[in-house]
């Protein structure tokens, strides 16, 4: 079988069956190009969210790297230009985008995440036609694709929609209970978002989907974004307490700062966070208080054996206290995307449509494992499939991982799904 990086120089074979038909293989006029590959990417580098974007930066470094290293895409290596979406909404973020192209004439933009862009970054890759990848984690990438597929060709959210978080929380917890790992004093559940899409839509599916699985929710209450003053929040589940608290707000501060002021006066409750706990920040803030805290991410560095060499070479040169685990999302969406090209024949360039509908179809149809587990392109969304929630086949889905902070001053570990996981559960220092 080939790996790669062999893939990248011949542009023969795929990880999809079938995809050999696709391939433009040796591309006269690809080999010819001369210079490298621009590629954008449009990232919070400074702002609330200016920690998750070093660390896309840093995974599409890494990946430009060993794509160069191992030749680039038809003997023409990639080059990486950033622009600063700050404090992200959609004017800031499709300016940044615009000017990638306008400046650089980029054929491709790969982004982590931003924030309130009600996904405009659909329009930009649709006007100028140019693959637009993102880990924005909306709905409403998919609810928008649905809209007009032809216009929105090029755009693929390289995860799973938040929507899946809900249930996918919701049968955690049970697995739990049937475990005979945890016994709720109740089934009482506090859900607690922040006023952004993100948090809402998934405390949103939390709740309509509660009953179904004998959970009652006893507090829902939406907390301002960001927040660090958790007082009359905490009041109320102390006054009721339940036996999960569910919060769907995400910044790492912020979360540590929940955890913090919890702890002196804690309830007899399980913790769920949503994804902040995944980074460095948090750890930091919160110290020995987030030891027991259960977070989840439906895209984040799986800690096998496949991403070691990846997990090895990020720490070493961007840190040991570097978050692989967000940097690998960029990672694996460029070297999905430089594959993707390759098959394709190259990467074309913006307003190329032709070509740029050949590299799409490359993505759509190439099952690719990464080191965030396995993209697959839902064609009903062009989102990646979810397993366990969307799909039962773990070869054909990115896992639902939940983690557990065991230890402050170590990773943390990956509890669930059980094909995934590395570790126990273990009953949190609070509840003991």
């Amino acid at each position: 079988m080939l790996d790669r990086r062999s893939m990248l120089r011949s542009s023969v074979g795929a990880g999809a069956a079938g995809m050999a038909a696709l391939a433009s293989f040796g591309s006269e006029k690809a080999l010819a190009a001369d210079g490298p590959i621009p590629v954008g990417a449009a990232l919070p580098m400074s702002g609330l969210s200016a920690a998750d974007g070093i660390e896309f930066k840093n995974g599409l470094d890494l990946a430009a790297a060993e794509i160069n290293e191992a030749g680039g895409i038809l003997g023409r290596k990639i080059e990486i230009h950033v622009e600063d979406t700050k404090d992200m909404g959609a004017d800031l973020v499709s300016q940044s985008m615009q000017r990638l192209v306008d400046r650089f004439s980029v054929p491709a933009i790969i982004n982590g995440y931003n924030v309130g862009t009600n996904m405009v970054e659909m329009d930009v890759a649709a006007d100028n036609d140019i693959i637009m990848m993102h880990a924005n984690t909306l709905i409403s990438h998919n609810e928008k694709f649905k809209t007009d597929p032809a216009r929105f060709y090029s755009s693929f959210q390289i995860d799973p929609p938040e929507y899946y978080y809900g249930p996918g929380c919701l049968n955690f917890l049970n697995d739990l209970i049937k475990a005979g790992k945890w016994t709720p004093p109740n089934k009482k559940i506090a859900i607690i978002p922040s006023a952004v899409e993100y948090a809402i839509v998934i405390a949103n599916a939390i709740k309509a989907k509660a009953q179904d699985y004998g959970f009652e929710v006893s507090l829902f209450e939406t907390v301002q974004f960001p927040t660090t003053q958790w007082g009359p929040t905490l009041a109320k589940l102390r006054e009721n307490p339940p036996a999960a608290i569910l919060v769907t707000h995400f910044l790492p501060q912020d979360l540590a700062q929940f955890m913090l002021q919890f702890k002196p006066q804690p309830t007899k409750s399980l913790i769920y966070m949503q994804y902040g706990p995944s980074l460095p920040a948090f750890r930091d803030i919160g110290g020995e208080s987030i030891n027991g805290v259960i977070y989840s991410t439906v895209i984040g560095c799986l800690p096998d054996d496949f991403s070691a060499p990846f997990r090895k070479s990020y720490r070493e040169k961007f840190g040991p206290k570097s978050a692989f685990i967000t940097g690998s999302q960029t990672y694996d969406a460029l070297w999905k995307w430089a594959l993707a090209a390759a098959i394709a024949g190259g990467a074309g360039k913006p307003s190329d449509k032709e070509q740029t509908q050949k590299v799409a179809t490359a993505i759509r149809n190439l099952v690719y494992r990464g080191v965030n587990g396995v993209q697959r392109t839902d064609p009903a969304g062009q989102s990646s499939y979810c397993y366990p929630t969307q799909v039962a086949d773990p070869s054909l889905g990115m896992p639902h991982q939940f983690l557990q902070h065991q230890d402050y001053k170590t990773d943390p570990k990956l509890i669930a799904p059980a094909l995934y996981a590395t570790d126990n559960f273990v009953m949190p220092p609070w509840m003991s």
